[in-house]
């Protein structure tokens, strides 16, 4: 992968794909957490003292063609405080000022942006000399801006793009033993690759949240109105298989009537959830248990919540282990989405060796995938 020390920018407009997807308050529109604009400094400033102009594309949201609620304004102005330096947003491709940083508007507003349209492509390649690519959240997708482009320009990878990576490779190349992965969240279907790409490469596997319930079923527990996927059964079976001793599931669980923060809870001593009970979070036994594992490791993966985070009643495992991993001596890595979320909301997103911004990509490469955006700019 060609990096930022193999490009010359002096004097050119480089045009830059950042990951500036982040989170609007839905009434104020304002940025809740600008994390990923934040990770993007470092390749935007390195490039501005070495002479480059920027051009600067993201994407936020879904939208539908074009959509006021997900322009790129915020970010433009956030930047801007950011760098101390103006930030001009281009309302069109066909209105492009050249500035010294100008970003455009919403890639998904255009048509083929999604599609990889190689027409689209040509325009973005006819407003830059060069083009890095530092959207790690992004390179997972074939898109227009993430890899059509990278074609068409002399190109590279951002400093960002370059410590993802390379961070997470390592994890799988050559680790510090012992290596725990710590996985969480709602559905096995989801993290099944990455369950597997462990289960050979991983000394344990620590499961937590609601995609445990296939796995209770699997050994026939009752599991509740807890949320289980049923097509997560036959995955579950074949962990189990061949998971052995290296795999380890919570022994005990806090349950509640309804996923609400006034709910009724209940602490199970056991796995088994009596009907009209749902399963929200691990227990306190099994949050000791995790902790002691993820303190004698020697690298630690962790993706996915250990339950209901979000809410207070249910917040006690996930926090458990985010402490755990953040006390850890060991290389820590915490593969974005949800669980980056709750080391910010405990606090503790600076207490880990890397913070991944692409929690997709971040498990797409863990599970030996090729990333799009990653391998055209080999």
């Amino acid at each position: 992968m060609r990096t930022l020390d193999e490009l010359d920018v002096e004097g050119k407009r480089v045009l830059v794909r950042v990951d500036f997807n982040v989170p609007l308050d839905a009434d104020s529109g304002r940025i809740t957490d600008d994390t990923r604009i934040r990770a993007a400094l470092g390749t935007l400033v390195e490039l501005r003292e070495k002479g480059a102009r920027l051009l600067l594309a993201a994407h936020l949201g879904r939208p539908k063609g074009r959509e006021d609620k997900l322009s790129l304004r915020p970010a433009a102005d956030r930047l801007s405080e950011l760098l101390g330096a103006e930030v001009v947003l281009a309302d069109s491709l066909d209105d492009v000022p050249d500035g010294d940083v100008v970003m455009l508007e919403n890639v998904r507003f255009e048509a083929g942006e999604t599609g990889n349209d190689s027409w689209l492509a040509r325009r973005y390649a006819e407003l830059a000399d060069v083009y890095v690519n530092d959207a790690f959240g992004a390179a997972h997708r074939a898109h227009a801006s993430t890899e059509a482009v990278a074609h068409l320009l002399p190109s590279a990878a951002g400093r960002l793009l370059e410590r993802e990576v390379a961070t997470l490779r390592r994890i799988l190349e050559a680790p510090e033993r012992p290596l725990v992965a710590v996985v969480g969240g709602a559905k096995v279907t989801d993290k099944i690759g990455v369950l597997e790409a462990f289960l050979q490469r991983a000394d344990r596997i620590l499961i937590g949240g609601a995609m445990c319930f296939p796995f209770f079923k699997a050994q026939g527990h009752g599991v509740g109105a807890s949320l289980c996927e049923d097509e997560g059964l036959e995955p579950a079976r074949r962990v189990l298989a061949a998971g052995g001793e290296k795999l380890r599931l919570p022994t005990d669980l806090l349950a509640g009537r309804e996923l609400s923060a006034q709910t009724e809870t209940r602490a199970l001593d056991g796995v088994a959830v009596p009907d009209g009970w749902m399963g929200l979070d691990i227990g306190r036994r099994t949050a000791a248990g995790f902790a002691e594992v993820i303190g004698d490791a020697g690298t630690v993966f962790w993706n996915g919540p250990m339950g209901a985070f979000e809410l207070e009643p249910f917040a006690a495992g996930t926090r458990t282990v985010a402490v755990a991993v953040a006390e850890s001596d060991a290389v820590t890595v915490v593969g974005g989405g949800d669980s980056a979320a709750a080391l910010a909301a405990f606090g503790l997103a600076d207490r880990v060796s890397h913070l991944s911004t692409g929690g997709g990509a971040s498990l797409e490469l863990i599970e030996g995938k090729t990333l799009p955006g990653v391998e055209a700019l080999a």
